[in-house]
């Protein structure tokens, strides 16, 4: 594994209203079969795992990621594409107010498939 930090992050606006700053803090770098493990302020884990053939983009959304109190939506944006989001159980309302903002829906709950 390698990391580049990017320093100072690079800033830019996203959403439909472009109201939402994001920081690019760099760039992580993974070998075949190595993972790295993303931890949120609570202490909720979401994994990212590099295999020969692509990424493993979530850990099982049925089983690791609902241990670790998440919810996996596969969410459809106004300009119809799509994204696989990992969602806080406890802010479901915080979520539910991010998707009415940028006029996105849940096309899909997967961890209820």
């Amino acid at each position: 594994m390698k990391i580049i930090e990017q320093k100072p992050p690079r800033k830019f606006r996203v959403g439909l209203d472009q109201s939402v700053e994001l920081s690019d803090c760099g760039k992580v770098y993974l070998n075949s079969n190595e993972q790295v493990t993303f931890v949120t302020s609570e202490g909720r884990e979401h994994d990212l795992c590099a295999k020969p053939w692509g990424f493993y983009a979530t850990s099982s959304v049925n089983g690791r990621l609902k241990d670790q109190g998440f919810k996996t939506a596969l969410v459809k944006n106004s300009r119809g594409r799509f994204y696989v989001m990992v969602v806080d159980k406890n802010k479901l309302n915080e979520f539910e107010a991010y998707l009415n903002s940028d006029k996105n829906y849940v096309e899909q709950w997967l961890d209820e498939l």
